[in-house]
């Protein structure tokens, strides 16, 4: 009886927190568009404080990232292509790979583990320390002022990053073709655009939108909901990238399987 009653608590549990993201989520949205009619929205420099944070600060790390990971894929995919005489195929594969796959799902789990953990712990010190409450007591959204910029910014930078990402990491497969395969940089390039499709490019984009929403409504969820001082927001840190992640592989194995079956 213990067993499935902690099994039930544990179900109604994930409902409840499931609810809770959702009914952030609609808030979020109704206050993005409601908002500038009611001389309610956030200022911009508070916008562009976290697209600094989230965007520019991100670069360094996707650029490397990504780098190495277009040369393992090329290097990987060499070894088998060589055999077959298809070395030239090194090009599109990591191109393709790159933008459809690897590029949006990397590059969110570099911003799941940097920017949302730190949406987490700095929305979560705000809770222990009764900063929240004290918006509230002032008639202030926190979600107009605390979770709206912090979406925003996820939300438009998140493409940018995969694009960037998507680049370095075709420019690091480049290195192993021209230097290790002898393949000329211009063919190189030439075939892995001829055998790319707008429609690689617009999958991958849509992932990085849906995994930057992912990553904001968990951290910004996670966050205002901290309890217990100093360890709930080591917990809330923990908490928040550990959920990202598992969402951000599910939603990229559900769109997908969608774009696979609908043939969209």
């Amino acid at each position: 009886m213990k067993l499935i009653e902690n099994i039930g608590k544990g179900v109604f549990d994930l409902y409840r927190n499931i609810v809770d993201i959702l009914a952030l989520f609609f808030t979020t949205i109704w206050w993005i568009v409601t908002g500038p009619f009611k001389g309610k929205f956030p200022s911009r420099t508070s916008v562009f404080q976290q697209m600094v944070f989230v965007g520019v600060q991100s670069v360094v790390i996707v650029f490397f990232i990504s780098l190495f990971t277009g040369i393992v894929i090329a290097m990987q995919s060499a070894y088998q292509l060589k055999q077959l005489g298809a070395a030239i195929y090194v090009a599109p594969m990591v191109s393709v790979s790159m933008a459809r796959e690897l590029g949006p799902v990397f590059t969110a789990l570099i911003v799941a583990g940097r920017v949302g953990s730190a949406i987490a712990a700095e929305l979560g010190t705000m809770k222990v320390s009764e900063q929240i409450e004290a918006l509230e007591t002032l008639a202030l959204d926190p979600v107009r002022f605390l979770v709206i910029p912090r979406f925003l910014a996820l939300l438009i930078m998140m493409p940018c990053l995969t694009i960037i990402s998507d680049v370095v990491g075709m420019a690091g497969g480049s290195i192993v073709g021209i230097f290790s395969l002898d393949l000329n940089i211009y063919r190189y390039m030439t075939f892995s655009f001829d055998m790319m499709t707008w429609k690689d490019i617009w999958t991958g984009l849509i992932k990085s939108s849906v995994f930057g929403i992912t990553i904001a409504m968990v951290s910004c969820y996670v966050g205002l909901n901290t309890r217990g001082g100093a360890e709930g927001v080591g917990k809330s840190t923990t908490m928040s990238v550990v959920i990202s992640f598992i969402l951000i592989v599910l939603f990229d194995c559900l769109i997908t399987g969608l774009f696979y079956f609908s043939n969209i």
